[in-house]
Parts: C-alpha cells; sequence; structure tokens
C-alpha cells in the first residue's frame, strides 16, 4: 500500500509565487493527501482566500513566527499515521508533475534514507520563464566551512546527473521519511533557535547522526525562484546578518573548528556589510 503524501508549504507574504506552486501541486502524478498552508505572518492575507475551497487543505494563520516553528505547526496538523511522506515545499518552488511520486518510491525501496532532495532549476517568477541554470543539488561544504548549494548558478548541461547521498538537503524542497523525523510526536522537528535560514542544514546535521542517508536524486525536479536569484549583492543586509546569525547558531549546535569561519563571517557582515 502506497504511503499517503503530506505537503507544508510556510507562506510569508507569497502572493506573486503561491498560486503556481499550488498548480504545480495540483498537478502530481501522486497528488498529496493532505496540504498544510501556515501562513507567517503575511502583511496581507487576501490572497491566501481562494484556499477556503479546497477541502484537501488546512490553513493555519499565525504571527510572524519564522520558518522552522510554522513549519513544525504544520507537522503537529498531520493526521497520526505510521508510515508517511512529508514534503516541506517552499512557496516559490514549483514541482516538475512527477516531483512526489517519484521521491515517494526512493523512500519506499531504500530503508535507510530519511530525506530525499532533488534537482532545482533556476526560475524567474517576474519573466515567468526558467533562467537555465541550476539553482541546488544538495547542500555541501567547503574546507574551511562554509555550506553551498552545488551547482548555483551554473549552466544546466547534466551536470550533477548521478543519484547519490549529500551533507544536506535544501529545505526549498525536503521530501520526508515520517518516522526519521526527530521529535516528530511532539512536532518539533525543525529546531526553533533557527527563525530563518539554515534550519534545513542543522535537521541534515541531526539525520546523519542518527544513521540516516540524505539522497540527492536528480530525477526529482522543481524550479525554484530564489528571490535574490543567487546574487549575495542582492540581498538585503538584514537577511545577509540573519544568514550569518543562523550559521553561528549552527556550529553552537554541532561543535566543530568551522565555527572560526561563522564567526569571521558573521563579524564581516555586521560590521562591514560585506
Amino acid at each position: 500500500m502506497a504511503w499517503p503524501i503530506f505537503v507544508i508549504v510556510v507562506t510569508h507574504d507569497s502572493a506573486p509565487v503561491l498560486p503556481q506552486c499550488l498548480a504545480a501541486l495540483d498537478g502530481q502524478t501522486r497528488r498529496p493527501d493532505r496540504l498544510v498552508i501556515v501562513d507567517s505572518g503575511s502583511t496581507d492575507r487576501a490572497y491566501l482566500q481562494s484556499l477556503a475551497g479546497r477541502t484537501d487543505t488546512t490553513l493555519l494563520i499565525h504571527d510572524n513566527i519564522g520558518f522552522s516553528r510554522a513549519n513544525n505547526i504544520g507537522v503537529r496538523s498531520l493526521p497520526p499515521t505510521a508510515a508517511a511522506m512529508v514534503v516541506f515545499v517552499n512557496p516559490d518552488a514549483f514541482l516538475f508533475p512527477d516531483a512526489l511520486a517519484t521521491a515517494a518510491v526512493v523512500l519506499e525501496q531504500h530503508a535507510d534514507v530519511a530525506v530525499v532532495g532533488g534537482r532545482l532549476y533556476g526560475y524567474d517568477p517576474v519573466a515567468g520563464t526558467a533562467t537555465g541554470r541550476l539553482d541546488s543539488t544538495g547542500i555541501f561544504r567547503t574546507w574551511y566551512g562554509r555550506w553551498y548549494d552545488r551547482g548555483q548558478g551554473e549552466r544546466d548541461s547534466g551536470q550533477y546527473g548521478a543519484a547519490a547521498s549529500v551533507p544536506a538537503i535544501c529545505g526549498a524542497l525536503m521530501a520526508c521519511r515520517l518516522e526519521a523525523l526527530p521529535a516528530v510526536t511532539t512536532g518539533r522537528v525543525f529546531d526553533e533557535d533557527f527563525f530563518l535560514y539554515k534550519e534545513d542544514i542543522e535537521l541534515s546535521l541531526r539525520l546523519r547522526k542518527k544513521g540516516w542517508t540524505l539522497r540527492y536524486e536528480p530525477k526529482v525536479r522543481a524550479y525554484h525562484c530564489r528571490g535574490w536569484g543567487g546574487r549575495r549583492r542582492e540581498v538585503p543586509s538584514a537577511l545577509r546578518l540573519a544568514a550569518a546569525r543562523s550559521e553561528v547558531l549552527l556550529y553552537r549546535k554541532h561543535p566543530s573548528p568551522y565555527m572560526l569561519w561563522a564567526l569571521a563571517k558573521y563579524l564581516l557582515v555586521r560590521w562591514c556589510h560585506c
């Protein structure tokens, strides 16, 4: 018997992208059994009114409580079940039609895999077209400690075409084995100390420490807008500081000499606005 598929989407002023995200989910060859939308402090929630007529959808409204806490609230709203695939999807991620079905097969066939991540392609929501460049093929770490999305910004020429275990999975699309998720019974899957950024890496590290495998599967495909297009200089300074602060927190949670890199980055961003 196929596992039920639950999808959780956290929104925050996501009016420009949410309709396309939902259309992609509606077009899946294996549609979600339950879709949970958790709004975290949108300034104008009028765009969410269209969800009222969706019988397969739960809408939860909250203040701006952060990405981790909002996803955890979504997990707590799911119906109890022994086995399921829980998929965390960003509202600016548009899944290819077979993405959920393919991810489910991987989890069902590989008992050691906790999370499946896909091949994410860049997408320009203003132009309504793909950028022709990769967005993520898994998250890796440099020798000095910086985490990065492999392939981001590269022209797509079929590179990274083989499935493989990876150090971490990009939070824009995480297809998870329910039973592998830590503290799922209390709904504390993501560490709520992370308001924004690096919560996907922190979860990935915890799962790997427990012996689980994280798998990059290139046949699981999606577009990802990534509002700043991967161009660091376009990221507002407040968001860069938040990312740097989260990286320091990550290495406090998972002690490592890489903390030196994280602290240096934080100080540069804070004082030099780099």
